[in-house]
């Protein structure tokens, strides 16, 4: 039996490798191989820091008598849903048709042309609660593949039809929401809340934090948004040692965690936490964001200034694999234990949402390490995994780099972390290079019905299975690559003046604007921007003597709440100038100190050296 997973980029593929099971990775060969011996597909989806993942790895995967009979009668498929996001999503929508049940490890039973025709999650070695077991899954797929292969291959053409149909209605266009309807969603949200333990619904109770991005950008859900936060930061979601956040707790208090620790969770809640200290200056606020920041810079940190895609739920105590005693323990003798391991995929949409976090939230705290370790991760992550003709990698693990395509996510990703890298530290090259993936992104789209798509298109192996959308616009844990991209088209017209950009952003969010107001618990951040585009466009520059000065004025901006803040020096505003970031355009210094312009729709006030006057500038 091949060992084809020994060497993979992913971490979670290379944990598998030693197992009994005769797995493939993704890609054509192991569909030319079930077309071959005209067998059925199991792929079997997950990621290095799943717990459950690890679990039926022990009880099925390693298990040799199973193994043997997965082997005859299946080919089986091993992906890393962090390396391949687009597989994940076709495969998650094809899952639905069966189970609502979805998550990971999610396992897909398929066609030998990709077409799924029965899936679940987790499946136990014997069964349980009504459950059925493993092997019990093997047999009765088997069964119905040889007895009634005709009604199996019909079912699976219906799936793909439905999802297809499903797809175009997904992304149907309709109007952008007004200032009513969007506070009416704010309200839909608040009915949701937890009264007594806070965060929304009873259980399982995640972060949600583009649910939290709305809430923020409108000052009806500044409330629920800092109650919601607050009470996470007091909960057992919560890391007290390192400060990061669990994925997500399993009871209605926030109790019991699933103990893995993403980087793209605690990037965008070191965001909403800065945030809400900058709308309520409360001291939990920036004590949390502190902490969260110390988990990115202390832990998932890599050497090369990228950031590791999660820490495990897993660690080894005595000898023995368990889950969540590291954290459980006190603090003097958890330093005598090994660490959960860390998943060390950089992986280039994940970056860009901490390189995003750690800029902003430096900006706004005043924590210039942080915008500093923002800058290393992008110089990474853009000397990496950017091809010569600009077109973005997936993924890397040290100095390999995988040979997953890049997604949408990653573009609008990257794009979006890069300009408020911009914005930060008044730096050209972030800007430029944020404005060269939103182009790609517009070019490969060229007149199609949505305005952004995947330079490259899409993956080519999914595409033959007919499950692969061009556009995918749900939004779970962090911002689609739809909602991405728009956003950083929208930062880009407001500091180019550019209409093709604002074009963009709007005609992308109408794509999503009627599923969004109908469940805005799944579109967070498409409704955060919305918000923008149905406000009047905010921008304030401040133009410093030199980097680091400091005033009052200064001080003001970083609370200050326009949609988008630009702090340069002078020199750097002519570097930005000559770029074409025409909001830069004859900004200077008024008798040498620091000097804020605060403009709405490009039109700019007298420029403000003092509080007073900027205040008096807002209130105009």
């Amino acid at each position: 039996m091949a060992n084809r997973l020994a060497d993979a980029i992913s971490p979670y593929l290379r944990a598998h490798a030693d197992n009994p099971v005769d797995w493939f990775p993704w890609g054509a060969d192991a569909f030319a191989e079930a077309r071959r011996r005209d067998v059925p597909v199991m792929v079997s989806i997950g990621y290095a820091t799943c717990h459950w993942c690890h679990v039926m790895a022990r009880e099925s995967f390693s298990d040799p008598a199973t193994a043997e009979e997965l082997n005859a009668r299946f080919v089986a498929i091993k992906v890393d849903r962090e390396e391949h996001p687009d597989v994940d999503a076709a495969y998650l929508s094809a899952a639905s048709a069966f189970t609502g049940n979805l998550g990971w490890p999610l396992t897909v039973f398929a066609t030998p042309d990709g077409t799924a025709f029965f899936a679940g999650t987790y499946f136990p070695p014997q069964p349980v609660a009504g459950r059925a077991s493993f092997r019990q899954v093997l047999d009765a797929v088997w069964d119905a593949w040889t007895a009634r292969r005709h009604e199996v291959e019909s079912d699976a053409g219906r799936v793909r039809e439905a999802l297809a149909a499903a797809a175009d209605a997904a992304t149907s266009v309709s109007d952008l929401p007004d200032e009513r309807t969007l506070d009416a969603a704010v309200a839909q949200l608040a009915e949701a809340e937890d009264p007594e333990f806070g965060g929304f619904g009873t259980a399982p109770k995640f972060p949600v934090a583009p649910i939290l991005d709305f809430l923020l950008s409108r000052p009806a859900g500044h409330a629920l948004a800092a109650r919601t936060l607050r009470a996470m930061a007091e909960s057992p979601l919560r890391d007290p040692v390192d400060g990061g956040f669990f994925r997500y707790a399993t009871r209605r208090d926030w109790s019991e965690p699933h103990y893995e620790r993403m980087l793209y969770d605690n990037a965008l809640l070191l965001d909403a936490y800065a945030r809400a200290w900058q709308q309520t200056g409360e001291e939990w606020a920036e004590r949390t964001a502190d902490g969260i920041a110390g988990f990115l810079l202390g832990v998932l940190r890599q050497p090369s200034g990228g950031f590791a895609s999660a820490q495990d739920s897993e660690s080894t105590i005595d000898g023995a694999r368990v889950e969540g005693t590291y954290y459980t323990v006190p603090p003097a003798e958890r330093a005598q234990l090994d660490p959960p391991p860390i998943d060390a995929k950089v992986l280039t949409g994940w970056n860009g949402f901490a390189i995003g976090a750690l800029a902003r939230a430096g900006r706004i705290l005043d924590r210039p390490a942080w915008v500093s370790a923002a800058a290393k991760a992008a110089d990474t992550v853009l000397s990496r995994h950017r091809r010569e003709d600009g077109t973005l990698l997936r993924a890397s693990l040290g100095d390999r780099r995988s040979e997953a395509g890049a997604t949408l996510e990653d573009y609008g990703g990257l794009a979006s972390g890069l300009l408020e890298l911009a914005l930060a530290s008044g730096e050209v090259g972030p800007a430029v290079a944020a404005r060269d993936l939103v182009d790609l992104c517009l070019d490969a789209a060229g007149e199609g019905t949505c305005p952004f798509e995947t330079p490259g298109g899409v993956d080519p192996v999914l595409a033959a299975t007919g499950l692969a959308v061009q556009v995918d616009p749900s939004e779970g844990a962090y911002p689609s690559g739809l909602s991405s991209l728009a956003e950083a088209a929208h930062t880009l017209y407001l500091l180019t003046g550019e209409r093709r950009y604002e074009r963009a952003a709007r005609e992308g969010m109408r794509m999503v604007a009627a599923q969004a107001v109908r469940v805005p618990s799944a579109f967070g951040t498409s409704l955060a921007l919305m918000s923008q585009l149905a406000g009047e466009a905010e921008q304030l520059v401040v133009v410093l003597p030199a980097a680091g000065e400091t005033s009052g004025v200064v001080a003001a901006a970083r609370r200050h709440p326009a949609p988008l803040v630009a702090f340069a020096t002078k020199s750097q505003v002519q570097e930005l100038t000559a770029a074409g970031f025409e909001l830069f355009e004859a900004r200077t210094t008024r008798d040498g100190l620091p000097t804020a312009y605060l403009c709405r729709d490009f039109v700019c006030r007298l420029p403000a050296t003092s509080v007073e006057e900027l205040s008096a500038a807002r209130g105009r």
